[in-house]
């Protein structure tokens, strides 16, 4: 039987550069993915996902390279790891847990991408269709105010 190994995230937006990480764990063990709840997503990072927490399990459970989903905070450590019989944390190279460098594995991040430059591509995208749109009407123009206010407001400039 394969040992339990744990990854944390938050998979607000879940992109290529998670799944690369989760093939790699897979490779290590049986994947526990340490899902961080919504409400430790708004104290951490200071806003609600735009994926439920359900829905990001959801997701998360139907990828081959993941065996399981628990609910966790946004920083776990090694109690956390052993409550869910896990004898190795992953993650990529942005760690912040506390977990003793023996029980970590740290795996470079995917160049590229992340959630924050996903979801500036989306506003960006926005931006695009509302500009490139020749009968620009009101609610158009609210809306790349908007955009633009979002992207000031998650520092995405």
């Amino acid at each position: 039987m394969a040992e339990r190994v744990m990854v944390d995230m938050s998979a607000t937006l879940l992109h290529h550069g998670h799944v690369r990480l989760l093939k790699k764990a897979a490779e290590l063990g049986t994947v526990v993915v340490a899902l961080t709840t919504d409400d430790e997503l708004k104290k951490a990072k200071g806003y609600n996902p735009e994926l439920s927490y359900d829905e990001r399990r959801e997701i998360l459970e139907s990828l081959r390279y993941v065996s399981e989903v628990v609910p966790s905070g946004f920083i776990i450590d090694e109690n956390f790891m052993d409550s869910h019989n896990c004898r190795m944390l992953i993650h990529g190279d942005d760690n912040m847990n506390h977990v003793r460098k023996e029980r970590l594995v740290i795996f470079p991040r995917t160049d590229g991408i992340s959630s924050s430059e996903l979801r500036e591509k989306v506003l960006d995208a926005l931006v695009d269709l509302n500009l490139s749109n020749k009968n620009t009407n009101s609610s158009e123009k609210i809306a790349y105010i908007l955009i633009e206010t979002i992207k000031k407001e998650f520092k995405l400039e």
